[in-house]
């Protein structure tokens, strides 16, 4: 027989417990957290599946967090994210986030690569994609730089400073002449620009991602071409800068007007 005083103190436990989870529960009490959240430093909306990619620890916990608790809105999620989306904040204001640092973007693509694709076939597209990614993201690693992401036959890339990211596209350029595949050698074209992009998880936003990628779009085969703000960091005893006056930014879409753009070759 159950002593009654232990079967007692275990109903006011679980009364206690099931009025906890209640006000938990209580929409008045998420949004209260909530609106406090919007107040405090960071990314109010720290912890969707968007946010908590990086490779950071705050990203790591926050992906943790969200198997821990339930998908019903609580009150201790939005706490525990509260704390996470501060932590966050002090890492990116520290350089470990990123996400006010200044860095340089590139953007490269394959000139041609879809026609090429389409006659190639799947198994030779493949073989091709895999030998240009051996020849390039390498002398990305070398200079400092990393991937973000792989797109199609592209990437995009940060690097720490523009020279560091110059001198890793002419060595990935370089590379790639000795990459050939069902009788075509792959070409690529760049774009380089240097700013001060939104870090959100493992991947960056805002309009200098913008600007680096429409570069990249309107290069030609071989061909480089810088922002102003990336140009002027090179270094001009090793670049030769010429300036690109039919790029006409007020036409492109996501890119401000007034960008001074280049064509960079090595001297």
């Amino acid at each position: 027989m159950a002593n009654p005083r232990w079967q007692q103190a275990r109903d006011a436990a679980a009364r206690i417990t099931a009025r906890v989870r209640e006000i938990d529960r209580s929409p008045r009490m998420v949004d209260g957290v909530r609106r406090v959240r919007r107040a405090l430093p960071g990314d109010s909306g720290f912890g969707d599946p968007l946010s908590a990619a990086g490779r950071d620890g705050a990203g790591t916990v926050a992906r943790v967090a969200g198997v821990l608790f339930d998908e019903h809105p609580t009150a201790s999620r939005e706490l525990t994210l509260s704390g996470l989306q501060v932590w966050q904040s002090l890492l990116e204001r520290a350089g470990g986030g990123a996400g006010d640092a200044e860095v340089t973007l590139v953007f490269t693509d394959i000139v041609g690569f879809s026609d090429w694709a389409l006659r190639a076939g799947d198994e030779e597209t493949l073989r091709l994609l895999r030998a240009v990614s051996s020849a390039t993201e390498p002398h990305v690693r070398r200079h400092r730089g990393h991937v973000v992401k792989r797109l199609g036959d592209g990437m995009m890339a940060v690097f720490p400073a523009p020279q560091l990211a110059f001198d890793a596209v002419l060595d990935c350029l370089a590379g790639l002449e000795e990459v050939e595949v069902g009788g075509w050698t792959p070409r690529i074209r760049v774009g380089i620009h240097t700013g001060r992009p939104r870090a959100l998880g493992g991947d960056y936003l805002g309009v200098d991602v913008n600007i680096a990628a429409r570069l990249a779009e309107r290069a030609g085969a071989g061909e480089i071409l810088v922002s102003g703000a990336a140009m002027e960091r090179l270094d001009r005893s090793r670049v030769e800068p010429r300036r690109k006056r039919s790029f006409r930014t007020r036409r492109v879409k996501g890119v401000p007007e007034g960008i001074e753009i280049y064509t960079a070759t090595p001297r």
